[in-house]
């Protein structure tokens, strides 16, 4: 094999995949690990509350566009090389047990998201991979021979023979302005999976609150999604929510994150069938409270809080409705409509959407079509998905491939 110098700047989940598999193809390169941070991996230890979702079954996901709103026509390709089931077999293979909880979410057996780093650094340094940290790279120039001229916010330079850029997603379009430089498209980098600031202060008042399911909708648009919901002392959370921020995210940042939403509590879609439901109470309970029956189980305080919307009062029977109170509590039920104001604060376990333009990477290897030998992996790349492990899944294929192609 070919003696190389191969330089991975990011010491991310993408980073370290690209850096074993490339390792592990090719022993006899040279492979460095350059990380800006003391720690390497640590998104990965705070993902998944501390417990790393690192991949999904996708036994749900019908079309990658589903869970990849950006991203997903690669993905689709790439997973014929290197899929979520070659990602479970390589963390078991690799002495880290795995379960996959009810929601197809898939976790360390341990519940550790420290299970998935010591496994892959304890990889990555059994195979003889440079791990260096506190090395910030400022950018990087081709020389016309060919190779690569890394400067270090340190003030340190290295040349190396091929190059990957795994640095992970930024809110800050700076941060890419030097791979703009070398020619590559950038698409704006803003978040993409967040949660929303609702100002109605009677539905923050039922914080703690779950529904499971919903959907929930931006009236006018075509994004929608369904899960769970959660009600937080600031507004709405849960994958019902997280979802909908991933799919809208530039619509949502195109106007300011001062939007309706609409949530339809019934998770019915069909308004005749909610109909025929609600009038089916009437007709079984005429004589029972609005209060003391619930429609679809949902919860009490919740329920309570929709009576007190519609203006009823609680003692009021099922048979006193009428025909408009049948249909005011279906559009409660279906089309209860919230404003946001706002989303919540940028964190460092949530994701971007945008990076390095997608048309400018060969679709087979990763490489950069505008500086050949450089290769892109993970979030930097225009790629982001929904919750539920399926970015991470994202970072352990896209490494992996550059990986396989950047010791060719």
């Amino acid at each position: 094999m070919i003696k190389m110098n191969v330089a991975i700047v990011g010491g991310g989940a993408s980073g370290f995949f690209a850096a074993i598999r490339a390792k592990s193809k090719n022993p006899n390169a040279n492979i460095t690990i350059f990380e800006k941070n003391q720690n390497v991996l640590a998104k990965v230890m705070i993902t998944g509350g501390g417990r790393c979702n690192l991949t999904n079954t996708f036994e749900e996901i019908s079309d990658l566009k589903h869970a990849y709103p950006r991203g997903h026509k690669l993905m689709k390709r790439l997973f014929k090389q290197f899929d979520y089931n070659e990602v479970y077999k390589w963390f078991e293979d690799n002495g880290v047990p795995l379960v996959t909880q009810e929601d197809l979410c898939v976790f360390p057996e341990s519940q550790e998201a420290a299970s998935i780093v010591n496994c892959l650094i304890n990889e990555a340094k059994r195979l003889g991979v440079n791990i260096m940290t506190g090395y910030k790279m400022e950018k990087a120039v081709q020389t016309e021979d060919g190779l690569f001229m890394l400067y270090f916010k340190n003030g340190k330079t290295q040349v190396f023979d091929r190059v990957a850029i795994t640095t992970g997603g930024s809110p800050n379009i700076n941060d890419l302005q030097h791979l703009r430089e070398m020619g590559h498209g950038i698409e704006a980098p803003i978040p993409s999976l967040f949660t929303f600031n609702i100002s109605d202060k009677k539905i923050l008042a039922l914080m703690g609150t779950v529904v499971n399911p919903v959907i929930t909708s931006i009236p006018s648009t075509k994004f929608r999604s369904q899960g769970p919901l959660l009600v937080t002392h600031w507004g709405f959370s849960g994958p019902a929510i997280l979802k909908l921020s991933s799919h809208a995210a530039r619509y949502l940042h195109e106007n300011n994150y001062n939007v309706d939403i609409s949530v339809n509590w019934a998770n019915v879609v069909n308004r005749d069938e909610i109909e025929e439901y609600i009038k089916n109470i009437v007709n079984e309970y005429p004589n029972k409270q609005l209060a003391s029956l619930r429609p679809y189980d949902m919860p009490s305080r919740l329920w309570t809080y929709i009576i007190d919307k519609l203006s009823l009062p609680k003692e009021k029977k099922w048979s006193e409705l009428g025909k408009s109170g049948i249909n005011r509590m279906i559009e409660a039920l279906t089309n209860d409509i919230y404003h946001v104001k706002g989303k919540g604060a940028y964190r460092e376990e949530f994701v971007t959407c945008g990076g390095v333009s997608l048309s400018d990477i060969d679709y087979h290897t990763l490489e950069s079509k505008i500086c050949p030998h450089l290769f892109f992996a993970g979030e930097v790349l225009d790629i982001d998905a929904i919750t539920g492990g399926f970015n991470l899944q994202a970072a352990w294929t896209t490494g992996y491939i550059v990986g396989q192609n950047i010791v060719e």
